[in-house]
Parts: C-alpha cells; sequence; structure tokens
C-alpha cells in the first residue's frame, strides 16, 4: 500500500507507481467520492472514450416490451 503525506495546504502528490498504473495527464479533473470516511479519487473522461464499451451486450431482456407506451 502506498502512503502520502497531506501538506499544510491540504495538497497530496500522487506517487510515480501510481501514476505508472492509472493513464493521468497533468490538468486532468479528478472527481472526490467520500462515502464513509473513505476518500476515492475518480479520473474524468471524455464522453467519446466510453464508446463500444458496451458491444456484444445483449439487450433483448433489458429493454421494455414494444406494446408499452
Amino acid at each position: 500500500m502506498t502512503r502520502v503525506t497531506v501538506s499544510s495546504k491540504y495538497q497530496v502528490v500522487i506517487p510515480r507507481d501510481v501514476r505508472r498504473q492509472v493513464p493521468l495527464r497533468t490538468g486532468q479533473k479528478l472527481s472526490i467520492l467520500v462515502k464513509e470516511g473513505v476518500i476515492t479519487l475518480l479520473p474524468e473522461r471524455p464522453l467519446a472514450s466510453f464508446r463500444g464499451f458496451l458491444s456484444g451486450m445483449k439487450v433483448a431482456q433489458v429493454r421494455e416490451k414494444r406494446d408499452r407506451v
């Protein structure tokens, strides 16, 4: 587990080993999720990067029947 220190300005540095595992860019925005005292940083990605990630998914049971309005 990698550890970081919070500075006097409440800043943290993302360690190199973590940056190598996650494709981050300088200036990229991160969303912060706080739940039950746990902080999670989520990199924001452009909507276009999600194109095709559900390809091959079977939707026959997901969609509503045609007789519904």
